[in-house]
């Protein structure tokens, strides 16, 4: 996998002009446009453009390009709703990673979704279809909150979240759609968001093991904190808890009760009179402790 993610950032350094600019406002556009089709067609001509094998395999190669502007949405506005997000997003993702990066991004979620598609189709069962690119669009969600995990969006336009809990629904949403589609035996829109998370894997592999590996080692530091203070806490002193603000002990106050303050860097303890009335601790305080 790091071998694959180095190869794509060599031909992106080698090909600086590589990539279609704006690549997102001409797939809203696109988009859009095969949205009206539907509306004059009565949804006949959706019929002729959505991604299935069956029908490539007997010359509606057009299949293989059309399916991509399908619109996930059926109501006017929450299609337009989705284009923005979509828009906003996948140019942010380009102005970050520069054109050449992006246009692959997004064209190996296109043809991973292809390949997903006609796995699907050889599969017991055989009857494979994806209409758009629902599930590489919401992976695109996901590459931005890696990169800015911190950032606020206003949800429903009024409720400030920051990005990385929606993420995590984000997921949660992949894995309800494949479990959904497997029920409905429609094994190309199940391998759909898999293949699209596949793709996110691929291009985010150095950070995802990175991320990994700090927090295994903020869990050991963690924990080798937690083993200090108890071995602490067991040596002969007189008490057993000690208020870190006012001094207090049980020992002194063995009716009061004295509790450890999940906010604060480290395992600090505080009397009732201070768990919710202290400054908390931060990793700084706790080093220098």
């Amino acid at each position: 996998m790091d071998k694959l993610h180095d190869s794509i950032n060599r031909f992106c350094a080698k090909h600086p002009y590589w990539g279609i600019p704006n690549l997102m406002r001409y797939v809203v556009i696109a988009t859009v446009i095969f949205y009206a089709l539907g509306l004059v067609t009565g949804g006949v001509a959706t019929q002729y453009l959505y991604l299935s094998p069956y029908h490539i395999l007997h010359g509606e190669v057009w299949r293989l390009v059309t399916f991509i502007f399908l619109p996930s949405a059926s109501g006017p506005i929450s299609l337009l709703l989705f284009l923005y997000f979509y828009y906003w997003i996948g140019t942010a993702l380009e102005n970050y990673w520069g054109t050449p990066k992006f246009t692959l991004y997004y064209i190996s979620g296109v043809v991973l979704t292809i390949i997903g598609a006609f796995a699907a189709y050889f599969l017991p069962g055989g009857y494979s279809f994806v209409f758009g690119l629902h599930y590489v669009n919401m992976a695109m969600f996901l590459a931005y909150a890696a990169l800015a995990p911190d950032a606020i969006v206003y949800f429903l336009f009024f409720l400030p979240v920051k990005i990385k809990w929606l993420a995590w629904a984000d997921l949660a949403y992949f894995a309800y759609e494949v479990l959904v589609q497997i029920g409905q035996r429609n094994w190309g829109s199940a391998l759909a968001p898999v293949v699209a998370l596949l793709n996110f894997v691929v291009f985010f592999w150095p950070y995802l093991c990175r991320k990994v590996r700090v927090d295994r080692a903020s869990h050991s530091r963690q924990a080798t904190r937690f083993r200090q203070t108890v071995k602490a806490s067991q040596q002969p002193r007189g008490y057993n808890h000690k208020c870190a603000v006012c001094g207090k002990t049980d020992a002194d106050y063995p009716n009061m009760s004295f509790r450890y303050c999940s906010r604060c860097a480290g395992y600090h303890c505080f009397c009732e009179d201070h768990i919710f009335n202290h400054v908390h601790f931060t990793e700084e305080d706790d080093r220098r402790s």
